[in-house]
């Protein structure tokens, strides 16, 4: 519990990608338990939707980073961006 009051009480740019996916599966875990009363609940529920937002734009960032390395017919190694994925 110690772990999910952390991530709660940083700042989110500090919080990493894998602190987010824990906290995540925390309030999963919490939320179909059933056991928390109604605001508890929600608030669950509304630190999650942060989280997943969180979450998301760290892998859209990760995602720009991605480059693809592709050798040309001549040997030599080139570096691309990696296409969109759809």
């Amino acid at each position: 519990m110690n772990e999910e009051k952390e991530v709660k009480k940083e700042n989110p740019e500090e919080v990493t990608f894998e602190a987010a996916i824990a906290r995540l599966e925390e309030i999963v875990r919490s939320l179909e338990s059933g056991s928390a009363p109604l605001d508890e609940s929600l608030a669950l529920f509304e630190e999650g939707v942060s989280l997943v937002k969180l979450c998301n734009a760290r892998l859209d960032t990760a995602e720009q980073k991605v480059k693809l390395l592709t050798l040309n017919p001549d040997g030599t190694a080139e570096e691309r961006d990696m296409p969109p994925m759809t």
